[in-house]
């Protein structure tokens, strides 16, 4: 065999000796952060101002648990159920063909966004003092139900509310676009087996769509339980920042302690709701991948190289 004969094309390239690039600067990088790192935990640990003795006596008081972490989490899931039903019904309208429906949906996506979360609890709180009275029958008619909303006191269920319809918004938009991100033809495709526009949704639609919406409303779900926080606005002191910063900081007036107690309560519940988020997302993206196929990269190979694909 000639050498011409040895570099044919039927022959095949040589074999490449790849020569992986070195990056020594990436564990200097590397060692300068965990040397930062270990310097300020060593001077987070030895600061008297943290006060660890004290953070430790409140880490697991009865109060805190019992109250404040029990209250946090029944704020963030009520808030999220009644956001997410909310949020199905304004991505509807807005998908709607009816132009009152999605002009009633723009605008309170438009007020909801565009105004701080903490000044709508805040009106909510008000809420009472605005309407002080709520009479309601037939107009210029006998009154059916009257309510004296000042005697009334429920700050818990108006911090649900605030929080829930200022949530609906965010979640109308994330559900929208899960199911816009579903392609035409698949409800064209239910359609023409005979299914209805409900069934269609349930199960061809919505199925998808969802590998789209976990994600984000992972996040919003987190988001929610950092924002029960601002309740205090309404005002309802009775969540755990309000019990640790507001309560008992205000009692030994030591604030530093209490707010490392709530900030590492926020910490392991949010660690929660990411392992949560995480096997949902592997659930809802059963079958979807983004490697290729042995088929797919056989038609790219002879794509690259002009041959027909079959």
């Amino acid at each position: 065999m000639t050498d011409a004969d040895s570099s044919s094309p039927a022959a095949g390239p040589a074999a490449i000796d790849a020569v992986p690039l070195r990056h020594p600067w990436r564990w200097v990088a590397a060692a300068v952060i965990l040397i930062l790192g270990g310097l300020f935990l060593y001077g987070a640990a030895t600061n008297e101002a943290f006060r660890w003795a004290t953070y430790w006596e409140y880490l697991f008081n009865e109060r805190v648990l019992a109250v404040g972490v029990v209250n946090t989490l029944q704020l963030t899931i009520y808030s999220m159920v009644l956001a997410l039903a909310l949020g199905i019904l304004l991505a509807v309208m807005r998908l709607s063909p009816n132009p009152v429906f999605k002009a009633v949906s723009w605008a309170y996506l438009w007020v909801f966004r565009g105004t701080p979360v903490y000044v709508q609890l805040v009106f909510w709180g008000l809420l009472p003092t605005i309407y002080q009275n709520v009479q309601l029958g037939v107009p210029f008619g006998p009154s059916l139900l009257h309510l004296d909303l000042q005697s009334l006191s429920f700050p818990f269920l108006l911090a649900i509310i605030g929080l829930a319809l200022n949530e609906a918004a965010y979640m109308a938009e994330i559900i929208r676009a899960g199911i816009t991100s579903v392609p035409e033809g698949q409800m064209e495709a239910s359609t023409a087996l005979g299914m209805s526009w409900g069934l269609a949704m349930r199960r061809t639609v919505l199925p998808q769509a969802m590998r789209v919406i976990i994600p984000p409303t992972g996040n919003e779900v987190i988001s929610m339980l950092k924002t029960t926080s601002l309740v205090t606005g309404v005002p309802f002191a009775l969540d755990l920042y309000g019990i640790t910063s507001r309560e008992i900081a205000s009692r030994i007036f030591e604030p530093v302690p209490l707010l490392m107690v709530a900030a590492t309560w926020y910490l392991a519940i949010t660690s929660v709701l990411m392992v949560g988020q995480y096997y949902l997302e592997r659930y809802f993206s059963r079958g979807a991948s983004r490697k290729l196929t042995t088929r797919q990269l056989e038609a790219l190979a002879k794509a690259q190289l002009g041959e027909p694909h079959p």
